[in-house]
């Protein structure tokens, strides 16, 4: 008897946001590129809160919009804070399931740049319908509490933060 198996599709493994595993057909992911910012001020990291632990001020970008203008987009939104001069420090990828919505898991490309303060005060004005589930007000990490902290998110940006920092000293 002839084994007329057919091949299984590709599969990936995605995290969610509480480190949470899961098995993907590749055929079920959605692409995702998204930028972050890494602004530094007086000694301390911008961290919006998110699900009670920190995370960089970020996220996915719209269609016709150039990442350098998403991330200060996402950082206004997301802190109330003004940024500006972003200029790229890494870039990763990821697989992960999206929080609120069923069965999305989405293959991340993560743009993280280094970006200078240019002004503002913390807001929440600008969350959309899923940042008020879980988001808070943003504040200031002093570095040295980075490596430390507990993060948001499905990627460990702690590493990415320290060699930017580093190499603009």
């Amino acid at each position: 008897m002839q084994n007329s198996s057919v091949p299984s599709e590709p599969t990936v493994v995605a995290k969610d946001i509480e480190g949470n595993e899961f098995v993907v057909p590749v055929s079920k992911l959605c692409w995702r590129p998204s930028a972050y910012g890494i602004v530094v001020k007086d000694g301390a990291l911008l961290t919006p809160i998110h699900f009670g632990k920190h995370n960089l001020p970020g996220g996915g970008m719209e269609f016709g919009e150039m990442p350098e203008a998403a991330v200060i987009r996402e950082v206004k939104e997301e802190t109330g804070i003004e940024v500006k001069n972003p200029r790229l420090a890494a870039v990763r990828t990821t697989f992960f399931k999206l929080p609120f919505v069923d069965d999305e898991v989405v293959q991340s490309l993560l743009l993280f740049y280094v970006c200078d303060f240019a002004g503002g005060e913390f807001s929440k004005e600008n969350f959309d319908e899923d940042e008020q589930k879980y988001a808070e007000m943003a504040e200031w990490l002093p570095l040295e509490k980075v490596d430390g902290t507990p993060f948001a998110g499905s990627f460990d940006w702690r590493p990415i933060v320290t060699e930017a920092i580093r190499a603009k000293s």
